[in-house]
């Protein structure tokens, strides 16, 4: 029989199809079905929490985990919706990407150029099953319009003026 992760006191996982019973040292190890029923009465035990850690036991707190896009833009997960900790980056990496494209839309549209986007990934990890999970991202972008407008023009010296001998360098 294939034994699973070694946990302290003497206690192993078993792999589901494995077979209930002692180890040599006579502690009794939990089948995948009994662990899930312990687990569902809040029993606490280093064997279920040895399944879950290696996905034989489905975590309750990454089941709930939703994510939801707090941006004014029209992209997705507008609504919570759930994502599994193993497809989190790719999921959360092609929701900013979708950020990036409409920054690009937005310049193309408004005769601009990107200067630059970035996107920044945000990780974590679960303090019941252990797993690291994308917990969200962040994406900022800077766009350069086209300044033949003669309003942001006048603006610009205005600021040019205020701002000339604002920096001193006493040392020379």
């Amino acid at each position: 029989m294939v034994q699973g992760i070694s946990v302290g006191l003497g206690f192993y996982s078993s792999y589901s199809g494995g077979n209930a019973g002692s180890n040599a040292s006579g502690v009794h190890r939990l089948t995948v079905q009994e662990a899930k029923e312990l687990d569902n009465k809040n029993v606490q035990n280093p064997q279920i929490d040895a399944m879950k850690r290696s996905g034989q036991i489905e975590c309750e707190t990454c089941k709930n985990r939703k994510y939801q896009d707090g941006s004014d833009e029209m992209v997705s997960f507008k609504a919570a919706g759930h994502i599994s900790p193993e497809a989190s980056a790719s999921k959360v990496r092609a929701h900013e990407q979708e950020h990036v494209s409409n920054a690009f839309e937005k310049a193309a549209k408004n005769d601009g150029r990107v200067v630059s986007a970035n996107v920044s990934l945000k990780t974590a990890v679960c303090p019941e099953c252990g797993k690291s999970y994308v917990s969200g991202g962040l994406t900022t972008t800077q766009i350069q319009y086209d300044e033949s407008n003669p309003y942001s023009k006048n603006q610009k010296s205005l600021d040019n003026m205020f701002l000339l001998g604002q920096n001193v360098d006493l040392s020379a």
